[in-house]
């Protein structure tokens, strides 16, 4: 079974001691054709395609001018993501059996380097799949990946015990899994808040919640499907009425906002 996330636009490249066991990217000739395309892209170029600020933009124009297809990345993809499901992951946290395990288990999708395992070392990098980058193959880079990402993930299947994906990923990053290559049966999983009686998705948390569930299963072995309905982490438990093979759905109350836990952290400390 794999379990896939998105990537974080926030990067963390501060020392790490797993960074010595570091892997290579597999698809590194489709990132070295991709480092081609972005190393060509002005400052204006990469404002208007992502809708960044000045500064963003300049720093990835810096670091695309930089980027080297050919050199080995410096950070464990694992550890140099850092938003707000990595939050969730805390990989940094992982000793070597449980890195090893999410190595087999856990695949992050990526705008420039298609698929990640967890060691797999890259470069600092901003380009996400959504980003209407024009290359050889197409206008945009679901058109550059193709069904490329969705073969690599079948390839990464063979052999396991359960051969489903749980896709933990967001839809920008999932959509560029060509569903009608792809051999294996995929799983969504939606996380809900409740409030007032009312069931919805907050990004911030379901983000967490994503990193929170590959977590768990790292830390459990999780390697069945069935035993996916047993994540009862951070407050949230299986909507088992609404949820079906293909689709789970976990909900809890909805926590306080985060302004309110830290006044009461305050007062209470």
């Amino acid at each position: 079974m794999l379990f896939i996330l998105s990537p974080a636009k926030r990067l963390d490249f501060s020392e790490h001691p797993m960074a010595a066991r570091a892997t290579r990217p597999r698809m590194g000739e489709d990132t070295a054709q991709l480092a081609v395309a972005t190393r060509r892209l002005t400052k204006a170029d990469l404002k208007r395609l992502m809708g960044l600020s000045d500064d963003l933009a300049g720093l990835n124009r810096t670091r695309f001018q930089a980027f080297d297809a050919a050199a080995a990345g410096t950070m464990p993809a694992a550890l140099a993501f850092a938003g707000d499901v990595y939050q969730g992951l805390k990989a940094r946290d992982l000793d070597a059996p449980a890195m090893d395990w999410g190595q087999v288990h856990l695949r992050i999708l990526s705008g420039l380097y298609g698929v990640l395992r967890p060691l797999d070392a890259i470069q600092p990098y901003r380009l996400e799949m959504g980003t209407r980058l024009s290359t050889r193959r197409g206008r945009d880079l679901y058109a550059f990946w193709g069904d490329r990402i969705a073969k690599q993930l079948d390839t990464d299947l063979a052999g396991q015990a359960d051969p489903s994906i749980v896709n933990l990923a967001s839809e920008e990053y999932f959509h560029a899994v060509d569903r009608k290559v792809l051999k294996a049966p995929v799983i969504d999983v939606r996380f809900e808040e409740e409030k007032d009686g009312q069931r919805k998705v907050l990004s911030f948390f379901a983000k967490q919640a994503r990193g929170r569930m590959a977590r768990w299963a790292i830390d459990n072995r999780i390697e069945r499907a069935k035993d996916l309905r047993g994540f009862e982490v951070d407050g949230y438990r299986i909507d088992a009425g609404r949820s079906t093979d293909e689709a789970l759905v976990f909900w809890r109350h909805q926590p306080p906002p985060v302004a309110q836990l830290r006044k009461v952290a305050r007062e209470t400390a």
